[in-house]
C-alpha cells in the first residue's frame, strides 16, 4: 500500500471513529489535521463517488445514518434547533409540521432529500447566548422554555396550545437574554392567561 492510500484510509478511519455523523470540510480538516483543503476536498469527493461517504449538500459530508437534527446544526452556524420543532416535541403546540426549525444568523428555507429545514434570523446577542440551549452529540437544541421565548420574540401572534409543561421560573431567568420590554410584557400576559 502506498502512502497516498494509507493517508486516505487514515482520513476515512478518523471520520468513522468520530462520534459525529455530519461534517463540513473544515471539521474534517481539524479532525485529521490536514491544512490542504484542496487535497482534502478531492479525497472526500472520491469517498462520495465510491459511496463511502454521503454528500447531502455542497460542502457537507455525512456518514450513512446521519440525523436531520445534526445536519440542521451544521448547515448554518451558529444555529440551534428551536421554535416549532422543539415546541411540538414538548407538547406546547399540537399542529404537526415536519420541518426542522432552527434559529440562526439568517432566515432561510432549505430542502435536503425531501426534508425541510427552516431557519429564522435572531439578533446576534440572543443567538450566541447559550442559556437554555443543550448540546447533545453535536446537536444544539433549545429547551422548551427557550424555544417558547424565541417564538414569542419572532412571532408575537403565534398561538400556543398548552403552556402547562413550561417552567415559569426558567422563563423568568431567560427573559433578560432578549433585552426586550415588549417581549416581557407579552410573555407575562400569556402566562397569566394560562
Amino acid at each position: 500500500m502506498n502512502s497516498s492510500q494509507n493517508t486516505n484510509n487514515d482520513i476515512l478511519l478518523a471520520i468513522y471513529r468520530d462520534q459525529a455523523s455530519v461534517y463540513r470540510l473544515k471539521d474534517i480538516a481539524m479532525l485529521v489535521n490536514e491544512p490542504d483543503f484542496t487535497s482534502l476536498n478531492a479525497r472526500l469527493n472520491y469517498y462520495v463517488r465510491s459511496r463511502r461517504l454521503l454528500n447531502p449538500r455542497k460542502g457537507i459530508y455525512a456518514k450513512p445514518g446521519f440525523t436531520a437534527e445534526e445536519i440542521a446544526c451544521k448547515l448554518y452556524t451558529p444555529s440551534y434547533l428551536s421554535l416549532q420543532y422543539v415546541l411540538q416535541r414538548s407538547g406546547i403546540i399540537f399542529q404537526y409540521d415536519s420541518a426542522v426549525t432552527s434559529v440562526s444568523y439568517l432566515s432561510r428555507a432549505v430542502d435536503i432529500g425531501g426534508q425541510a429545514f427552516v431557519y429564522r434570523k435572531m439578533k446576534g446577542s440572543v443567538l450566541v447566548n447559550t442559556s437554555g440551549i443543550l448540546r447533545e452529540k453535536g446537536i444544539n437544541i433549545a429547551t422548551a422554555e427557550r424555544a417558547f421565548l424565541d417564538l414569542c420574540y419572532l412571532d408575537r401572534d403565534f398561538y400556543f396550545d398548552n403552556l402547562h409543561p413550561l417552567n415559569r421560573r426558567m422563563i423568568s431567568e431567560l427573559l433578560p437574554v432578549y433585552q426586550n420590554a415588549a417581549l416581557t410584557k407579552r410573555v407575562t400576559k400569556l402566562m397569566l392567561n394560562d
